[in-house]
């Protein structure tokens, strides 16, 4: 028997199958929300810190634009099998450097680095950004643990020959560390080939912005 209380459309099939459709897209909408607003968080942190790796190996004083809305990823399999990052440089309209995103294969897996250099190709820093190589041995390469990476500060294809772009052991100029030869051979690969890509990434550029350049010019004649 119906009652104010418990009306008799409360028990009908087609009633109770809308309540239930509307309590699932109830949740479903607050499921999405709460999962857009980690994905929100998430990509801020990922954001703070590349600025934050970026201001370590290229000061802010170099550049007046915004390298990471700037970036592009770019597949080059002549020198690496993962898509490198490439963070453009630029004070007003004049190009100041580029930071390079890369992965290389260490020990233990993926090694992931940032390196920069100034128009010139010379590197004003290298750090590594995430890396599963063995602690107490290999992990030599972070900062925060010894003071291996910034050997490679000041460094470039016109003062380094190719010889000396390898370890110590193999008659280069870098250190190993005892117990770890692959990590460090894998880093110091990983530095010479970002080195390459920059200088044939350059050239290109720049013979683009001649030529367009030079077809505006015969635009305006």
């Amino acid at each position: 028997m119906a009652t104010v209380l418990n009306p008799t459309y409360r028990t009908r099939l087609g009633y109770q199958a809308a309540l239930l459709g509307g309590m699932c897209y109830l949740m479903s909408m607050l499921l999405i929300g709460g999962n857009t607003a980690t994905h929100e968080l998430i990509d801020e942190h990922v954001l703070n810190d590349k600025l934050a790796l970026l201001a370590q190996v290229m000061p802010a004083s170099m550049y007046d634009n915004d390298p990471i809305a700037d970036s592009q990823l770019i597949t080059d399999s002549e020198h690496f099998k993962a898509p490198i990052e490439v963070l453009p440089a630029r004070m007003g309209n004049e190009f100041a450097g580029v930071a390079l995103n890369i992965t290389v294969q260490g020990w233990g897996g993926p090694l992931n680095f940032i390196m920069a250099m100034d128009a010139g190709g010379e590197i004003l820093g290298v750090r590594v950004i995430t890396h599963k190589e063995t602690p107490g041995l290999a992990d030599k390469i972070e900062l925060d643990k010894d003071d291996w990476i910034t050997s490679f500060d000041g460094k470039s294809l016109a003062n380094t020959s190719h010889i000396q772009w390898a370890v110590k052991k193999d008659n280069g100029e870098f250190d190993q560390f005892t117990g770890a030869t692959i990590t460090p051979r894998a880093v110091v690969s990983g530095v010479y080939r970002g080195l390459q890509f920059y200088q044939q990434w350059h050239q290109q550029q720049s013979t683009a912005q001649s030529t367009a350049v030079a077809k505006a010019e015969e635009s305006g004649s």
